[in-house]
């Protein structure tokens, strides 16, 4: 094997395969990368029997190979590397890497003894990237991240015919979008629970592509529930989550008595600067009264934090408490001007919209549950 690539080129497709490679392999073989060079493309490789990934970039070949490269030591390298164009060979049964007057030579693994990565699905549809990694990145803040509960650890994917709703929740709060894609064909209907890892990968290392196609099947072969993404040469698949997702969605209220509204970043700051003095398993306490909102934190005993901002408020006066950190995942999960508070009761769930100035309707498309703490902790 014989190639000459770009080292920006190598360098993002390093790193998008070897994001699978895992920390602590069950296997010694699970920690390397297959790499492939023929044709003009180099084909980079990566699979831990649950989730893969594969990306193919444009390089100058001049001898064909398969090899197999220790993962997360190539993508630290590739990453040092100065910029200019990087030549690898084969030599006496190791990787040379030639860029500038850096050289590194490294083991060449079995690479008979790796795995094969599994087919991708047949294609279900297309998403616009940008709109599907903001979408992922608003619902994935209420994803659990322990396995406490391991199904909250995913995000359920909910298709109705042009219409798709991501839901994530860790118990403590909801967040649900939805959002129009291009199904490959009418009628289209599905539940699925993804990895919320995988889903945030998706959204980090795609989003720059024009349109990601959404592939998955689902049980069509026993043990082989997967789903799949394809966009800008690469493409990863991954293993669907098994179980009875919690039926979260009638949660959200059917009717409010009381809402706010809020300029959504001068209280997301606001919030920041009051949390301080939060500390931790504390709550951010606000009160909203005709005109503003006060937040408060802090005990009588240690430090304390108080700030009052403007706010419009549409019914009885609200007195709650909410967990800073999750309130501030909620604001900054939103992206329109303003943020729309709407409760039903002080002690029940208050549910966040986004709004994109006082007088129009909020936006239901991206709606963030939040728990009250009991008030005063």
């Amino acid at each position: 094997m014989k190639f000459t690539v770009s080292r920006d080129v190598l360098a993002e497709a390093v790193n998008w395969t070897a994001r699978t490679v895992p920390s602590r392999p069950s296997s010694p073989i699970l920690a390397g990368i297959r790499i492939k060079a023929e044709n003009e493309t180099l084909s980079l490789s990566s699979f831990d029997y649950e989730t893969s990934a594969h990306a193919e970039v444009q390089a100058q070949v001049e001898q064909s190979g398969d090899i197999l490269i220790q993962g997360r030591q190539l993508a630290s390298i590739a990453k040092a590397l100065p910029n200019r164009d990087v030549d690898c060979a084969i030599v006496d049964n190791k990787l040379i890497i030639k860029c500038g007057s850096s050289r590194f030579a490294l083991a060449n693994m079995n690479v008979e003894d790796y795995p094969t990565l599994p087919a991708v699905p047949a294609i279900k549809g297309k998403i616009d990237a940008q709109v599907f990694a903001q979408t992922i990145n608003q619902v994935s803040v209420a994803a659990a991240s322990d396995e406490t509960i391991a199904l909250l650890t995913g995000i359920r994917m909910e298709i109705e015919g042009d219409t798709i709703t991501l839901l994530a929740t860790d118990r403590y709060r909801l967040a649900m979008r939805t959002f129009q894609w291009e199904p490959a064909e009418p009628g289209i209907s599905a539940e699925l629970l993804v990895k919320a890892k995988t889903l945030n990968d998706v959204a980090k290392n795609m989003a720059v592509a024009g349109e990601v196609e959404v592939a998955f099947n689902t049980g069509e072969t026993a043990g082989q529930s997967l789903i799949g993404f394809r966009a800008g040469g690469r493409h990863t698949t991954s293993t669907l989550m098994e179980g009875e997702y919690p039926p979260v969605r009638r949660l959200f209220p059917e009717n409010t008595e009381t809402t706010a509204l809020v300029n959504r970043a001068d209280l997301l700051e606001a919030v920041k600067r009051v949390s301080l003095v939060a500390e931790q398993k504390t709550s951010l306490r606000l009160v909203f009264t005709a005109g503003q909102v006060v937040l408060e934190a802090g005990q009588d005993d240690n430090a304390q934090a108080t700030e009052i901002i403007t706010a419009q408020l549409n019914g009885k006066e609200i007195r709650t408490a909410f967990n800073p950190q999750y309130l501030q995942a909620g604001l900054s999960a939103l992206t329109s001007q303003y943020v729309r508070f709407s409760f039903t009761d002080a002690a029940k769930p208050a549910v966040l919209t986004g709004q994109s100035e006082p007088l129009a309707e909020d936006d239901p498309s991206f709606r963030y549950l939040l728990m009250p703490i009991r008030f005063g902790i």
